[in-house]
């Protein structure tokens, strides 16, 4: 059995103060049936941290280089530093908007599982992509990239998250068949590159408009093992009822 992982994603909200309110209104619910987290702005990670006693705090990105003149970046021995443990990678908005490529993903990756950290990867078709019928070819390859040459047991305890990019922030979710059938396919390829005890351990995550009155459904198939949340990760009274979801 693979444990539940539930992740909200803040994107570029909360201030300190805000993130302080939140953690003071939904920590104490967290629960140990799944693993909650929420991934939080650079700016609010310190006090994120300090405030989270039972849900896990990501960063959203990372570089992949320990220093250097790369402006308005961040390391992984700074998140480190902080008591970061979780980074969320290959976002759909990083790649639409920041052009991140999947070589990119896979040294941020390499990085931070060097250190003792953990990945959680997204991969995810655009609607292009999957009104042409290209969602297999395009999924595939975004996994085989961002994992290439990462070591089995490292594959093994990292997360991937399949986000369709028109899924998110649109309203629109895929339909149970089309989520489980893509997450199933994740898993697939990471069956024929690392095997099957590896593919058997991997999580997979759906995201793309997951809520409290849908959440249950998702989390009822079998390759979904968890959701990547945004909007709804964002409200106590929202993510709490998430929280109550997950039985």
């Amino acid at each position: 059995m693979r444990k539940p992982i539930i992740f909200g994603n803040w994107k570029m909200n909360k201030t300190n103060a805000q993130a302080q309110s939140f953690f003071d209104g939904v920590d104490a619910f967290a629960t140990d049936k799944a693993d909650f987290g929420v991934a939080v702005p650079f700016t609010a990670l310190h006090t994120s941290v300090n405030a989270a006693k039972n849900i896990h705090v990501a960063a959203e990105n990372v570089h992949w280089a320990p220093n250097g003149a790369y402006t308005g970046e961040v390391s992984v021995e700074m998140l480190k530093e902080i008591g970061v443990k979780w980074v969320v990678l290959g976002h759909s908005e990083r790649r639409q908007y920041f052009n991140e490529t999947d070589e990119e993903v896979n040294k941020k990756a390499a990085v931070v599982i060097e250190v003792g950290m953990t990945p959680i990867i997204c991969v995810g078709e655009t609607l292009f992509e999957f009104e042409a019928g290209k969602t297999e070819s395009v999924v595939r390859k975004q996994v085989a990239g961002t994992l290439a040459g990462l070591a089995p047991e490292a594959v093994s305890n990292l997360v991937i998250a399949y986000e369709p990019v028109w899924a998110i922030g649109t309203g629109k979710s895929a339909t149970i068949e089309i989520a489980q059938d893509t997450c199933a396919l994740v898993r697939d390829e990471v069956r024929n590159i690392f095997g099957d005890d590896v593919a058997s351990k991997v999580r997979v995550q759906y995201g793309g408009s997951v809520k409290p009155d849908n959440i249950a459904e998702y989390m009822s198939q079998e390759d979904i093992d968890g959701a990547l949340i945004g909007g709804a990760s964002l409200e106590v009274d929202s993510f709490k009822a998430i929280i109550d979801a997950i039985k």
